[in-house]
Order: structure tokens, then sequence, then C-alpha cells
């Protein structure tokens, strides 16, 4: 077999794939070895620097490197992708064993990381740096359930941890409240962390730099501000829309903002809404906001909030049987700290009780919140709410009026109807002017179908029904 078999699979690689994959991912891998099977084929191995880049090539291109090279070298081709070692550290390969290659990474971030303890100016302050970066070791993409809800954005987060400061800058992430926004920046955080242990990271909530603001403007001392934030390699920062009407603030993060920028360092925030959508904000910053990559988190749908709630029972050593799973996924709805929540007192009522964990012991353990959901949740309750929303009558959900003003509140009052209640298409079709199953069947499909495109949609029919659930 040709030695060069490798540089030819990326020179067709080159060809194939849009420049800016090839030179983010493909080109700066180091030189595979090869191993020549005979009849049976032969093995390509590559090693990437660190656990992120990995899990990114191999789901992103490890199927197309191994036809690529299959083809040029007219036999099967089997694609090893490992860890690479740094300073001692074991090489592992990861594409059987994803723990191995965590357990890897952790070793080689806890030995490279520089010693908290060492004197000395700048050398101190770098070692000291990671401690002071606020970011929860325990928030990692690992430990984040993947899902059609997180998908764009937890993709688009990846690339930034494998490669910062190229594509996606800034990156924000919005949507609303218990979605996994702040677990996902903190998974960047940590992925550089791994990756670069003497990186320049800081996470913080908006209130904090607000809080930075005020104190430094009292004492005068603004060259500290900027030699806190303007020296970062990357800046995390949570719930933005806290800036509104906070002008001091808005021009101090305005400059952090831009120097960053300027010298290639990430920011990727977070809020409760689209960049546009943000009130009081002056409008310089909202442009800026999104430049670069704007993606939302969605409320999980079905299969991954039962998968939210089996990995998380897992790590709680407490196995959740699937039906009990499904049953709690279909009762809480609106988002991963809810769904939190519902298995704690889940877990608790089992260890406290001594039972096992079934549907009916999950009942009683949730009976308060299902309680307080069937009697809360409403047709009457839902029309009002719509309503009250987009600003039209109650009398007007169950007219025979139709311009789209009050025809499309009604199709999603129908929707959310047929989603949080009990009630039949016919039950349902009643409460609204006596209209026709196949009416309200019409809506349903309707507006689901659009959430699934929709971001504004699915934003708003989010707040609604995190509404309704008070």
């Amino acid at each position: 077999m040709r030695a060069d078999l490798w540089q030819r699979g990326c020179e067709r690689l080159a060809a194939e794939l849009p420049d800016q994959q090839f030179n983010t991912w493909i080109r700066p891998l180091p030189d595979a070895e090869v191993a020549d099977l005979g009849d049976a084929g032969a093995t390509v191995t590559i090693r990437v620097p660190n656990r992120f880049k990995l899990d990114w090539i191999r789901t992103q291109y490890a199927d197309r490197i191994e036809n690529a090279l299959s083809e040029l070298a007219g036999k099967p081709v089997r694609l090893d992708i490992t860890l690479a070692a740094r300073d001692g550290a074991p090489v592992a390969a990861v594409g059987a064993n994803p723990s191995a290659a965590s357990a890897v990474a952790r070793t080689v971030r806890d030995e490279t990381r520089p010693s908290p303890h060492l004197n000395g100016s700048a050398t101190a302050s770098a070692a000291a740096l990671p401690s002071r970066s606020r970011l929860n070791p325990a928030l990692t993409f690992d430990t984040l359930v993947p899902g059609r809800a997180n998908q764009m954005a937890r993709t688009a987060a990846l690339h930034v941890a494998g490669a910062p400061g190229q594509m996606y800058n800034p990156l924000f992430i919005y949507g609303g409240v218990g979605l996994g926004k702040t677990h996902l920046i903190h998974a960047v955080g940590n992925a550089l962390l791994a990756d670069r242990p003497d990186a320049r990271i800081l996470y913080l909530h908006a209130e904090q730099f607000i809080t930075d603001v005020v104190k430094n403007y009292q004492r005068k001392t603004f060259d500290e501000l900027k030699a806190k934030y303007h020296s970062l390699d990357l800046l995390l920062i949570d719930d933005v829309q806290f800036f509104a009407g906070k002008e001091r603030t808005q021009e101090e993060f305005f400059n952090a903002f831009e120097a960053l920028l300027a010298k290639r360092a990430h920011i990727i925030m977070t809020s409760d809404t689209y960049p546009k959508g943000l009130v009081d904000i002056d409008e310089r910053l909202t442009s800026r906001f999104d430049a670069g990559l704007t993606v939302a988190i969605e409320p999980p749908e079905l299969e991954m909030r039962v998968a939210i709630l089996m990995k998380k029972a897992d790590q709680e050593a407490t196995p959740m049987p699937e039906d009990v799973a499904f049953f709690v996924a279909k009762n809480v709805r609106a988002n991963v700290r809810e769904l939190e929540g519902a298995l704690r007192k889940i877990l608790a009522y089992s260890r406290f009780s001594h039972k096992d964990i079934n549907i009916q012991l999950a009942r009683e353990a949730l009976k308060d919140l299902l309680s307080i959901q069937n009697r809360q949740v409403g047709v009457e309750n839902i029309q009002k709410t719509v309503a009250d929303f987009y600003k039209i009558k109650v009398a007007d959900m169950y007219s025979k009026k139709r311009p789209a003003s009050i025809a499309r509140p009604r199709q999603i009052a129908m929707y959310i109807a047929k989603e949080m209640t009990q009630k039949s298409l016919p039950e349902i079709g009643e409460l609204f002017g006596g209209r026709d199953h196949t009416t309200v069947l019409h809506a349903v499909r309707k507006i689901s179908a659009e959430r699934q495109k929709n971001t504004e949609l699915n934003q708003q029919l989010h707040v609604l029904e995190q509404t309704l659930k008070g």
C-alpha cells in the first residue's frame, strides 16, 4: 500500500469539503499512521488533541474519510480516531470507549494545569486564572444530553470549543429559562480549559458585570476593569438582557466586546430572546450580538426529556425505568430545570419510603405538581392566556371571525389545548364555538409543523406554556 495514502486522502477531502471546514478540522491533523493488513484491508489511525475535536470529527467526517481512503486504497480501510498523548499522558482509543477518553482528557487537564501555589507576578497570575474562571466542572459536553431541541446550539458550541476565535464569533444562544443555555457555555469553557490549561477564560452572569462596572465607576478605576476583561481568551456571559437600560454598563461592555474581537478572543452570550428582541439595549450592541451566529435552544421534545431523566437518574446511581421516565416526561414539559426538580422528588420519595421506583410511586411523589397542572390548565384558561398574549378578545376564540389576526391565535390556542389538556378533538372544537374536530386537527398539525421551523413561533409557544404552568 502506498505510504502517501493519508496525504492523498486529505487532497481528496480538500477538493470535496468547503474550505472553512477543511482548514478548521482536517488540515490541522497530524499525519496518520497507516497499518496495511493485506487482503483484510488497512487501519488508519489519526490522533487528535482533545475529546471535543475527536467527537466532532468522528460524528461529522469519519464516514467520509473512511470512504475516501477505501476508494484510494482499493480495499476496506478502517479509521481509528484516538486521543493524542500530551506530556507523557497515555493515549486512549475512544471509538469504542468514550468514557476512557473523558478520563484521559481529565488526566491531561489535571497534569498540565499550572500549580495555583506558584509565587511570582505574571506566572502566578496565569496559574491562578483557571480557578478564577468561575466554571462549573460538572457542566461539560459529556453531561449534556443532546437532542433536536439543542442540536444546532450544541454543534456550534462544539465548533467554538475546537477552534475558538475562528468562526461563530460572537456566538449568541437564546431560549427560555431552564433549557440548558448555561450548561452549554460552561461546556465550551471546560472544553477549552482541558485543551489549553493556560487559557484565560471567564464565566459570569450579566449582573456581575454590572456590579463590576458600578464598583469601578465609584472608584474611578476603569483601567482595572479593562485589564480584567480585555485580556481574556474566552468570555462567557449569561443573560445579557439584564444590561437593558444601563447605559454605562453597555458602554463598557461594548468596549470589552470590541477589544476581545480585535484580538480574536471568543465571546459567547446567552439571553432569553434573540438580539433584535432585546429592549433598552443600544442598537450598536444588538447589531454586534447578531453579527456572528445566533442559535436557539428550544424546549426539549418528549424523547429528549426521557433521555435527560434517565441519564440524570443514572448519575444519581438510581436508574429510572423507561415507563416511569415517559410518565414524568409527558407531565413535565416546560424545561430541564423542572425535569430535574421532578426527578429529585421521585428519588427522595423512593429513598424515604424504601420503595422501588414505578409509575405509582412517581404519581404519589408528584401529586402536588400534577394536581396544580390539572387545576390550572383548562381550555378556558388557555383561551384567555393566548388572547391576552396576542391582544385579541377572548370572545374571538369562539367567534366565526376569520381575519389572520384572530384565526392565527385561535389555532395556537387549539394546539396548546390539545398539548396541555386531556380533552378530545371534538371536545376542544365544541369549546371553540362548536367547530368540527377536523378544524381542530388541522390547527394542531399546522402549528406543530410550523413550530419545528419557525424559531419565533416556538419561542412564543414556550412563553405561553410556561405562563399556563404557573
